[in-house]
């Protein structure tokens, strides 16, 4: 007979209870039948997963380990459970989702609420913040992001477009303050910054590279930000597709754009373990 999953149950009873008598009692089993499973257990897994005394057991490193394992699994048998069970197949329920303030709103917003109006017992809880969230820790369980990511131990990506920063500026502006020839010349023009103290552009030898800069403005809102540049206050590094409106409308115009940077992706994540959910599909399908 096949035992690989054998005393997995009771490990992970005996974990919660913090007693074999009392996962024995709660699996309406001895605690000396509960005792053995999990010694067999620790055999075939060739470790010891507890410490024990006559007051208590804790886990022990090896145990922590084989804990997290199969919580993990235990989850993703449950998601596995859940997609065949017929109510499963319904778009319903809360999903949280982060998105970034600005491009969220505008790009990201609308599409959402197109898919909750099909979907009435769709509930979704958004936030906005430019800040990476930690998505495990806490609870998100879709985000979109820009720019190369870090870390996706547990998560899963799929890039849904790209961007391209550009410095820009009223023609007001370059009229009243001239040309600009160089990023170096960054230093010498009134800059609308966000945090930075200098932009990442391409140099002659087409590397990236940061230039310093003439801050004027410190403004940490995109849309606050070409407001600004709008009042002919300076110049911004900001997003084609927050400019492009006012670009094409001819009150922006694109400065050095033989040293603008290069594409950057635009990300949609959501968590492993989620990603059989009909609501995270049909949301993740929509963005995608």
């Amino acid at each position: 007979m096949n035992d690989k999953f054998s005393g997995i149950e009771e490990f992970l009873m005996t974990v919660e209870m913090g007693s074999f008598s009392a996962a024995a009692e709660r699996l309406n089993l001895t605690g000396s039948a509960v005792g053995k499973s999990i010694s067999r257990l620790e055999q075939r897994l060739n470790t010891q997963l507890f410490h024990r005394s006559t007051r208590k057991i804790t886990l022990t490193r090896e145990g922590e380990v084989w804990l997290a394992s199969c919580r993990r699994m235990m989850e993703e048998l449950e998601q596995a459970k859940l997609l065949l069970s017929s109510q499963s197949q319904q778009i319903i329920g809360e999903i949280r989702i982060d998105l970034p303030t600005t491009y969220g709103r505008s790009h990201i917003l609308p599409k959402l609420l197109a898919i909750q109006a099909d979907y009435p017992k769709l509930y979704l809880n958004i936030s906005f913040q430019d800040r990476k969230v930690d998505m495990i820790a806490e609870h998100i369980d879709i985000a979109v992001r820009f720019g190369e990511l870090a870390d996706l131990t547990d998560i899963i990506a799929k890039q849904i477009d790209c961007f391209q920063n550009q410095l820009c500026a009223t023609p007001a502006f370059v009229s009243k303050w001239g040309k600009l020839n160089h990023p170096d010349d960054l230093t010498h023009f009134p800059c609308i910054v966000g945090n930075q103290i200098s932009w990442r552009l391409m140099n002659e030898q087409g590397k990236s590279t940061g230039f310093p800069l003439n801050v004027q403005h410190q403004i940490n809102d995109g849309d606050a930000r070409l407001q600004a540049v709008l009042a002919d206050c300076g110049i911004a590094f900001l997003p084609d597709w927050l400019i492009q409106p006012a670009v094409e409308a001819g009150k922006l115009v694109q400065l050095l754009p033989e040293f603008t940077p290069p594409p950057e992706p635009i990300y949609v994540l959501w968590q492993k373990k989620l990603h059989l959910q009909p609501k995270v599909k049909a949301i993740v399908n929509s963005l995608v």
